[in-house]
């Protein structure tokens, strides 16, 4: 009996594992798919990272040069490692991971410059399920992300289309990655009690099943555009709703070329810093105006192109699942905040920075949103340009003060965290163009501060003598910063006809 037994065991065993091998090949199976092996390589990549921190720090005196050649060696092993990890597990661990790499100036830089890749390494899916539904189909896609990937196709009527499908599995699998993301971040905190990540992981809790609802992004679409619909140099795709669903989006084709690829902008003779100040002015009405923000502006969902009709420049604008919808009260305290920024009043960038959540880590908190040093932020952050070493010291600071940073993203209000990314992603397409901390930009911002704080101040007010006397306090007030603009243009012009002169005396022309 126990033979018998032992016989129909083995039959059944084998007959399994040939079932595995054969659905294994035919991709009918994927090992990824299983919960057991992604909390297992989730679980197993975590301890060596926390191992990894223990043991190589622990004997080496602290602050010393020897610790940080050391620590920077830990980071990029660890970096590298979670790299790994996110190509592995896919969905919603490479949408996580893509976060971490948009944070230049609050993460150590091992981190964001190995994260960074993430953008381009995003898996691909089969999509042979949708493809009866076009004329033409393009099998490889134009873009593939974390949670979806985009194709070209021609409809049945003649229209070409840009096609959006969700990779299969990423829904079921997003509530189980976050729950086990929660798990290992709370087990991280018990061994490194200074360091507090748990914002991040409620920040994907929150934004993840808005960014899987492709209606919710189409809604965010035709909300923007109509929102901006007063900046012509503004391309928001139209969403083709008849064939739409949670997990399809169809929307208008629309070429160009990524906002920070300069070779593009030279041979379409687009000019780098009008985009830079197109860029700036959309970006700082949706913020400081609208409080309705698009917080994923990386150069592959910012496109730029000559508009086929009139020639003239314009800003294409894709991907509308992530936005960030602001409070009254945070957007105009933000308001006050950038506005003493830029005209270095000093007491209420201390005011207005306690006001968002920084305490007394206010002077971190004012480096991390303008990612410039405390020296500068007291100079004022139009009045000098970042240099490399300023740029570098603010990134090794990101190392330095790494515990700090994580006490105050635990602390600031949960819409300062994309706000912070989104700030971070256009600064790095500004150092892309060399368009970055130009006076321009900031005046810029100023005249939407100065629009969004007045027209606050009209709205609780009854009385018209009050409205009056605000409104012409606005115009004022933008006028003066016209007057300023113009002043610094003069000068800008006056230099560059000394540098000239100076260069035609020094080399003249020979005959």
């Amino acid at each position: 009996m126990a033979r018998r037994a032992l016989k129909l065991a083995s039959w059944t065993s084998m007959a399994l594992a040939a079932s595995g091998f054969y659905l294994y090949g035919n991709k009918y199976l994927d090992p990824n798919d299983f919960g057991a092996v992604r909390v297992g390589r989730a679980v197993a990549t975590t301890a060596v990272i926390s191992y990894d921190y223990l043991t190589s720090l622990r004997s080496v005196p602290y602050g010393s040069e020897e610790y940080l050649q050391l620590r920077s060696k830990v980071h990029l092993r660890s970096a590298r490692r979670l790299c790994e990890l996110c190509c592995a597990n896919r969905g919603t661990f490479i949408k996580v991971g893509q976060h971490l790499g948009a944070l230049d100036y609050l993460l150590p830089e091992e981190y964001t410059s190995t994260l960074k890749v993430l953008h381009s390494q995003a898996p691909q899916s089969s999509m042979q399920e949708i493809q009866d539904l076009f004329v033409s189909f393009d099998d490889t896609p134009l873009g593939a992300a974390s949670l979806a990937q985009v194709h070209k196709a021609v409809l049945h009527d003649g229209r070409t289309v840009a096609v959006k499908v969700q990779h299969p599995k990423v829904q079921a699998q997003s509530s189980k990655d976050i729950l086990l993301m929660e798990v290992l971040v709370l087990a991280v905190k018990q061994l490194f009690p200074e360091f507090e990540f748990m914002w991040l992981v409620d920040e994907a809790k929150k934004n993840l099943p808005l960014e899987l609802d492709f209606l919710n992004e189409g809604r965010n679409a035709e909300k923007v555009a109509q929102m901006l619909k007063h900046f012509d140099f503004l391309k928001v795709p139209r969403i083709y709703w008849e064939l739409s669903t949670k997990r399809v989006l169809l929307m208008e084709f629309v070429e160009g070329g990524q906002v920070n690829d300069r070779d593009y902008m030279e041979r379409n003779q687009i000019d780098v810093n009008e985009i830079s100040r197109h860029l700036g002015k959309m970006y700082s009405e949706m913020i400081f105006v609208n409080g309705f923000v698009h917080c994923d502006p990386h150069p592959g969902n910012v496109l730029v192109r000559k508009c086929p009709g009139t020639g003239k420049t314009e800003i294409v604008l894709l991907d509308h699942g992530l936005y960030q919808v602001l409070t009254e009260q945070f957007r105009l305290d933000y308001c006050h905040l950038w506005q003493s920024l830029i005209w270095t009043d000093m007491k209420n960038v201390k005011k207005y920075s306690q006001r968002l959540g920084a305490g007394d880590l206010y002077p971190l908190f004012a480096c991390m949103l303008t990612a410039r040093s405390w020296d500068s932020v007291n100079r004022g952050i139009g009045q000098t340009p970042v240099t490399a070493t300023e740029d570098s010291e603010i990134r090794n600071n990101a190392a330095n003060y790494l515990p700090q940073i994580s006490q105050l993203l635990s602390h600031v209000p949960r819409q300062m965290l994309l706000i912070f990314k989104t700030n971070d992603l256009l600064r790095g397409i500004e150092a892309a163009l060399g368009t970055r901390a130009s006076a321009s930009s900031f005046l810029n911002m100023s005249r939407c501060c100065i629009r969004a704080l007045a027209a606050h101040q009209r709205k609780i007010t009854r009385s018209f003598f009050r409205r009056t006397q605000i409104s012409l306090s606005q115009a004022f007030h933008l006028w003066w910063i016209d007057l300023h603009e113009l002043v610094l243009r003069v000068k800008g012009l006056r230099l560059v006809s000394w540098v000239t002169a100076l260069l035609c005396w020094l080399l003249p022309a020979s005959y």
